[in-house]
């Protein structure tokens, strides 16, 4: 068997770090054959041969290097699943847009995903519409934290608040300018709650 080019397998490696860091996975063998020059075959026996030199770690479609595993260690990616209201409640329908890349030690402990704001309803808690808003998943809530809430079958984001009177739970939302009511839902429940807000400025 034709013994295997150092040269080519450092460019795999670094096709495959500089193409991790960039779209957060693994590029496929098609995809290193493409940029690279070579069949699938070759760059899928390139990377079983890496492999077994202890250059790469390449397992199931999955390639790691020292960079990337570093790059793992410190990031988490994190989804865009769709549109959230900051208004009335309304139907959202989970779709993963994209990702985004972000560090750990910004966001600590938990499963995270991104809704994108939608309406003024939020606005004095400084969540303007087109905002990414990143959410902690989580079933519970306490008062006071924004909260992104499935209410009577529809998503909203509001700040979730306790009136000791009536021993209720309900949503409020926070804009002066305009006359928005308190959502009370018979049937509800926490998603998640809101912890970094991503806009442009």
């Amino acid at each position: 068997m034709r013994s295997k080019s150092k040269e080519l397998m450092l460019k795999i490696r670094d096709f495959a770090e500089q193409f991790t860091l960039e779209y957060s996975r693994t590029p496929s063998t098609a995809e290193i054959g493409e940029a690279l020059g070579i069949s699938k075959a070759t760059a899928f026996n390139y990377l079983k041969e890496m492999h077994q030199q202890g250059m790469i770690t390449y397992e199931e479609g999955v390639l790691q290097t020292r960079v990337t595993n570093k790059l793992n260690a410190e990031t988490v990616n994190i989804p865009i699943v769709g549109v959230i209201p900051c208004g009335s409640p309304e139907e959202q329908i989970e779709n993963t847009e994209e990702y985004i890349t972000l560090p750990k030690s910004l966001l600590g402990s938990g499963d995270f995903f991104i809704l994108r704001a939608s309406g003024d309803s939020m606005v004095d808690a400084g969540i303007n519409s087109g905002d990414l808003v990143i959410v902690r998943k989580q079933l519970e809530a306490n008062p006071g934290d924004i909260v992104a809430a499935l209410v009577d079958g529809g998503s909203t984001l509001k700040r979730l608040s306790y009136n000791k009177a009536t021993r209720k739970y309900f949503l409020l939302p926070e804009n002066k300018k305009k006359n928005y009511l308190p959502i009370e839902g018979k049937d509800g429940n926490i998603q998640g709650v809101a912890i970094k807000v991503l806009k442009d400025l």
